[in-house]
């Protein structure tokens, strides 16, 4: 984006002011705007990588405990609900989330529920769709 991306719209930029008027060019205006955004995601990148953290690996899990990274297998009731469903969540940041992907936040209510908890835990936790009851079973 800072080499490639910059480049191509600075070209497109200056072929659109070749064309002439540019105070009517909508070529001009459109790579003007594909120019911001383009910045604007430059800028939002570095910012992440400046807060991102390196976890190692084969320290992350060793005390057992939910952490970043964990893969943790659970025992889910949903208030009111009679069944009980067993999932596998990952703990990840909340730019890699995807809850359809069990992927989930460790700023969501859940993430930060189980953050730090062990094997057996039981918790309720409160999420904007009501009560949910989950039982930590395992974490890798």
């Amino acid at each position: 984006m800072t080499t490639i991306g910059r480049k191509e719209v600075a070209e497109r930029i200056s072929a659109a002011k070749e064309l002439g008027d540019i105070s009517e060019s909508g070529e001009y205006e459109d790579a003007k705007n594909s120019q911001a955004i383009l910045e604007g995601r430059i800028r939002e990148i570095k910012s992440i990588l400046s807060r991102a953290t390196i976890i190692e690996e084969e320290t992350s899990h060793a005390n057992g405990e939910v952490q970043m990274g964990s893969s943790v297998t659970v025992r889910v009731k949903y208030h009111g609900e009679e069944q009980e469903e067993v999932e596998t969540w990952t703990l990840v940041g909340s730019s890699e989330a995807s809850p359809i992907k069990g992927r989930i936040s460790n700023e969501s209510p859940i993430g930060s529920a189980i953050l730090g908890k062990k094997p057996g835990a039981e918790l309720s936790i409160e999420t904007p769709s009501g009560v949910m009851h989950v039982t930590i079973l395992k974490v890798n």
